[in-house]
């Protein structure tokens, strides 16, 4: 279990690094719309094999796409 919290986490912190590479989205647009669409859909299908026993509030975090807070609260309530 803890492996898919740990894939969520990395998916999460990606596209929370693509959001934030302005540099990027500067110099290729399109570039950056492809890395956005792509770490959001990887977000999306972890998000479909949410563990039925995780915390309501991680389920709610990430259909906000409040991905800060998601990424805080798995790495304090399920990653070591």
């Amino acid at each position: 279990m803890d492996e898919y919290y740990a894939t969520l986490a990395k998916a999460l912190r990606d596209r929370i690094q693509v959001i934030a590479d302005s540099r990027l989205r500067d110099q290729d647009p399109a570039g950056h719309l492809t890395k956005l669409r792509e770490a959001s859909e990887r977000i999306e299908e972890l998000k479909k094999r949410l563990p039925l026993d995780s915390d309501p509030m991680l389920a709610h975090y990430l259909d906000r796409m409040s991905l800060t807070k998601a990424l805080e609260f798995i790495q304090s309530r399920y990653l070591p």
